[in-house]
């Protein structure tokens, strides 16, 4: 099967995800003991950058902790401390939340992660299938963050998540003919880049 040549991406991928804890400790517990990802940075936030015209977007407070994990891939994890009661429980499955961060992770590292997780005590759901030749396991981290661990046992140790996923035009139009308000014109710049077979 050929596939349209695509436009070069846009990124290179993720460089880091910015996530809130109130109890950096635990944290660096869990995402060192329990996922296996090692801390790499950490610092305060420099003075003046949490409130007034200098923030950049970090949360609204002065010298939060920022430590950031190695996540694999070259990219990072982060986490803000923020005080602790000083902003309410994200809604997972609010508009702008995040409802959940999966990662890839070759076939031994999946059995790890599962290993590890048992064997912390931490509630897990899976081994379960997600899509044709994919597998994944979903848990809790201590801050409530819903991550799952994202296997495709075929590919070893070198999987190819776009090639899992991707679908024809045909597979694709199936469902974005469901969405209200769309012309034909719309579909087809949609799905111009997908396979046609």
């Amino acid at each position: 099967m050929s596939y349209p040549v695509q436009p070069e991406p846009l990124t290179l991928g993720v460089h880091h995800l910015a996530l809130v804890t109130d109890d950096m400790a635990k944290t660096i517990d869990f995402w060192t003991d329990v996922l296996g990802m090692p801390l790499v940075h950490a610092m305060k936030v420099p003075p003046g950058l949490g409130t007034g015209p200098g923030n950049r977007g970090n949360p609204p407070y002065e010298q939060l902790r920022h430590y950031f994990f190695d996540m694999g891939g070259n990219g990072l994890v982060a986490f803000f401390e923020v005080p602790r009661d000083a902003e309410p429980s994200a809604g997972r499955n609010h508009v702008g939340g995040m409802q959940h961060c999966a990662f890839t992770v070759s076939q031994p590292r999946f059995q790890d992660v599962e290993r590890r997780l048992q064997e912390n005590g931490v509630d897990y759901i899976g081994p379960i299938p997600q899509l044709p030749g994919l597998l994944g396991i979903y848990f809790y981290d201590p801050n409530g963050i819903r991550l799952e661990f994202a296997c495709q046992p075929a590919d070893g140790v070198s999987p190819d998540v776009i090639g899992c996923v991707r679908q024809t035009q045909a597979e694709a139009l199936a469902e974005l003919r469901t969405l209200p308000g769309v012309d034909e014109a719309w579909l087809n710049r949609r799905v111009a880049l997908l396979p046609e077979g």
